[in-house]
């Protein structure tokens, strides 16, 4: 149905990007598309619409659900559509030229969020302070 319309600004011709296609836990045959080296742990639809913004993409969330998604929790529920081309067929931004070129940006740019660097930051700093105490308590032994 996505093919009726001619024009690529209509939402319906918007790309489709789940957080399954970008998730490190899963594998192909579950619905991942991209490697797992540049694929992210478990992303969320708000993280994916999070970074599309911040590029400057015109992006807007869905309540769906991925057909291999087996676990109906919120966390996995929801895509995200993405506008790759303007009106005359050209590309909204020249370094995503393809589904895949924004995947891998999305999947390069969650780890940089904020929540995602204070969540992990906040535990390596604890766990770095208490090295040091422990190092600390050697040298004194």
């Amino acid at each position: 149905m996505a093919h009726l319309t001619k024009n690529h600004a209509d939402k319906e011709r918007f790309i489709c990007v789940y957080p399954i296609y970008i998730n490190s836990k899963k594998t192909l045959a579950e619905g991942r598309r991209i490697p797992t080296e540049k694929a992210v742990e478990n992303p969320s639809c708000a993280e994916i619409r999070d970074v599309l913004t911040a590029a400057g993409m015109n992006v807007y969330l869905e309540n769906k659900m991925h057909p291999r998604e087996w676990n109906r929790d919120v966390q996995f529920r929801g895509r995200v559509r993405v506008q790759v081309k303007q009106e005359d067929g050209s590309f909204c931004q020249d370094k995503f030229t393809s589904r895949k070129d924004v995947m891998v940006y999305v999947a390069e740019m969650i780890p940089k969020l904020k929540t995602r660097t204070q969540k992990t930051g906040g535990g390596e700093s604890g766990s770095q302070q208490g090295d040091g105490g422990k190092k600390s308590k050697k040298k004194k032994k």
